[in-house]
């Protein structure tokens, strides 16, 4: 098992990664647990595999599991879930040295920290990361958060965790664009800031999607390290180091707000053209060379992730995306900061960039791919 030690002023916790850690979730999370019983939240889809081997493993310590099922979907990240959550805990008497178990993907964690975050001013909770995109980035480093319509993740609170339990038997069960999704947040570590990295994934990235056991282990005990690193300088984003990690993310929300936050975008898929858009919008102010930014945007394909805009169908233009942007909860004194690329593995945070230049880049994308698709034969 690999044992990857977090620190923050938020608190200190470990991420555990192995196979097994569902199987024995009780003997893990037993001394965090201060009651003969657990309180775990889940959604339907991650219910069907992992409730029975999870329930089971608290049975067999002599503990209850009380479980509470969100829809699935990001939609479910919501203000209305939120409230029905907390009122559940509330009357389940969770009290604040309790600890509530997140069992599920980014969805559940993100909505489930929040709760807790907020329920008696503070209480504990554990993530039980099911899907590739959680277990490397979004269980790690404490960011909690709903949507709403005009934005993603707008309302929510930093709460670290006390534990996180990264199973990578859970992989086995994920859909392939499910898994791909992730993959993309781990590419997203070798693009931001470690290029040898990268050029693990060209060489490895097929081997992680198609099953692979040494590769995927590899890739999220080497993407939560760098998180980790990340976080314990910069817990709260105050000096700018850790808004490197949202390389891809200015882009890919307001795809995803255009794309009504569904199943038609998923928020991995999102990142994957984000990362494409920022390195293809820095190599058009000169920053890095058009050859790096094509190489990730091969890449990107090539892991069967969504890398030209044009692909998407929106019904918009590039000015109505720039508009998405400016409710990014990232605005600071009106400006929008970009993290951009000087190159693959030199990420920095540029605050210069102006909404009308990026409307024309992209009215450009989608211009670009449909002038491609348009072609004869």
């Amino acid at each position: 098992m690999a044992v990857i030690p977090v620190t923050t002023a938020g608190g200190a916790y470990e991420v555990r990664v192995a196979r097994g850690l569902l199987g024995r979730a009780a003997e893990e999370c037993a001394p965090l647990l201060r009651k003969r019983e657990a309180v775990i939240v889940t959604d339907a889809n991650v219910a069907r595999h992992w409730r029975a081997p999870v329930e089971a493993s608290f049975a067999a310590a002599g503990m209850a599991s009380h479980w509470f099922e969100l829809p699935p979907g990001e939609a479910s990240k919501s203000w209305a879930q939120l409230g029905a959550l907390l009122e559940w805990l509330l009357a389940r008497e969770v009290e604040r040295g309790d600890a509530i178990l997140a069992l599920g993907g980014g969805m559940v964690g993100d909505l489930t920290g929040l709760a807790a975050a907020l329920l008696k001013r503070g209480c504990r909770f554990i993530q039980l990361p099911t899907t590739l995109l959680a277990q490397v980035d979004s269980s790690v480093g404490g960011k909690t958060a709903v949507n709403f319509g005009v934005g993603k993740n707008l309302v929510g609170a930093f709460h670290q965790p006390a534990l996180v339990l990264a199973d990578l038997s859970a992989l086995d069960t994920l859909p392939p664009r499910e898994l791909r999704a992730g993959y993309a947040e781990v590419v997203k570590y070798g693009v931001l800031g470690d290029a040898e990295f990268f050029a693990w994934c060209e060489a490895s990235g097929a081997a992680l999607l198609a099953g692979d056991a040494a590769p995927r282990e590899h890739a999220v005990a080497h993407s939560v390290a760098a998180k980790a690193r990340i976080v314990a300088a910069d817990e709260r984003e105050t000096s700018g180091r850790r808004a490197l990690l949202n390389l891809g993310h200015t882009f890919g929300h307001a795809l995803e707000a255009a794309t009504g936050f569904s199943d038609r975008l998923l928020h991995g898929e999102a990142v994957a053209l984000g990362m494409v858009l920022a390195a293809r919008f820095s190599a058009r102010r000169g920053l890095m060379a058009t050859a790096g930014a094509e190489r990730i945007a091969a890449h990107v394909a090539a892991s069967g992730l969504p890398s030209e805009l044009s692909t998407l169908g929106l019904a918009c233009d590039g000015r109505t995306l720039a508009a998405h942007m400016l409710h990014d909860k990232k605005m600071d004194a009106g400006a929008l900061p970009f993290v951009l690329l000087r190159g693959i593995g030199e990420a920095f945070l540029d605050r210069s960039v102006e909404p009308s230049e990026v409307a024309g880049f992209l009215d450009d994308e989608i211009g670009r791919g449909m002038a491609g698709r348009s072609e004869p034969s």
